[in-house]
């Protein structure tokens, strides 16, 4: 689920989908307003499967794991590294 396998196509894996909501927190910006964003990108392209929102937050989830987001002020933003 994290990583593309034989049975789980690129754009359903969790890290392909953390890689599209990096790209769209240039700024922080507020979950609903990322969750938009992405629905909207990812619709612009060819042969992209639609998003369920569970996908997303899953993602998200992901991603502050790992310590590529975090929450400042109630909004998410790409974080400056590992939390102490």
């Amino acid at each position: 689920m994290i990583l593309p396998s034989k049975h789980l196509p690129p754009a359903r894996s969790l890290l392909a989908i953390g890689g599209e909501i990096l790209s769209e927190l240039e700024e922080p910006r507020a979950a609903s307003e990322v969750w938009e964003r992405v629905r909207t990108a990812r619709a612009a392209k060819r042969g992209f499967p639609s998003l369920a929102y569970d996908e997303f937050i899953l993602s998200l989830t992901f991603l502050h794991a790992v310590w590529a987001v975090e929450i400042r002020d109630g909004l998410i933003a790409k974080s400056a590294g590992r939390r102490e």
